[in-house]
């Protein structure tokens, strides 16, 4: 049976303050993109979120971001090579940690926001955040989308190369995420969504903001689990992704109970 993984963006809370409901999107993603105290999350929840992710055999993956917790990471930051490197690995070493205390792994590792928009054009940063990645860890897969600067660096540098698409945000025809600024950029119907995602899956194809259609190689899908229609959305991907023979299961070796 043929299988994809889906993905998702967890453990984006900090102190008091909560985003999603993580353990109903466990439930239903193989991969758990962890927040690692950049853009969102702090120790508690890190190791919560891990725990969690633990419990239901879901792979771990570090989500790590710019250092900007008021911006949730999503505004450009101007930072040096060694800087970000820095910061990935300080980001990679606290998730590690925690992923290890509670009974599971890092197997991979996903940028997040801005710092993945920037990344994923930008050599420089692409080469900062692989070059920390292969030296913190050089079995950790690389996550981002077909084509980028990200995945390129990352088969310099000899790390797996993982492609994703986005099962919840809009395209431009070039095949580049309409920005989050414009009208559109997030979908929000979880049929309507689930039914693209499976014409991805099976297809290869998606359909752009101009109507044209868009190639689409993907590993994975990623479901965004901070909206308000993210677990109906998982769900609803879960369920016609099974009805049509489907199968869910992490690239990265764990499968979703």
């Amino acid at each position: 049976m043929p299988s994809i993984d889906l993905n998702s963006d967890l453990g984006e809370g900090f102190g008091a303050w909560t985003a999603g409901d993580d353990r109903a999107v466990l439930d239903v993603v193989s991969s758990a993109n962890i927040a690692c105290g950049a853009h969102a999350g702090d120790p508690v929840i890190m190791l919560d979120t891990c725990r969690a992710a633990a419990d239901r055999g879901v792979a771990v993956g570090a989500h790590v971001a710019y250092r900007d917790l008021a911006g949730f990471g999503r505004r450009p930051v101007a930072v040096t090579p060694d800087e970000l490197y820095a910061d990935v690995v300080h980001q990679l070493g606290a998730l590690t940690a925690a992923a290890r205390v509670a009974g599971t792994a890092v197997t991979y590792v996903k940028p997040h926001g801005a710092l993945y928009n920037t990344a994923c054009a930008d050599p420089v940063q692409a080469e900062a955040v692989v070059r920390a990645v292969a030296d913190v860890d050089p079995t950790l897969a690389v996550l981002a989308l077909p084509g980028s600067e990200l995945l390129l660096a990352a088969a310099r540098h000899g790390l797996r190369a993982v492609s994703e698409a986005f099962a919840d945000r809009a395209y431009e025809p070039d095949g580049s995420l309409v920005p989050r600024s414009r009208p559109g950029a997030v979908l929000h119907d979880p049929e309507q969504v689930a039914a693209r995602v499976l014409r991805m899956v099976t297809d290869g194809v998606a359909t752009a903001v101009d109507g044209s259609e868009v190639r689409v190689a993907a590993d994975s899908v990623c479901v965004h689990g901070d909206s308000p229609d993210a677990v109906a959305t998982a769900q609803a991907i879960r369920a016609l992704l099974t009805a049509h023979g489907v199968g869910i299961a992490s690239f990265a070796g764990a499968t979703a109970s």
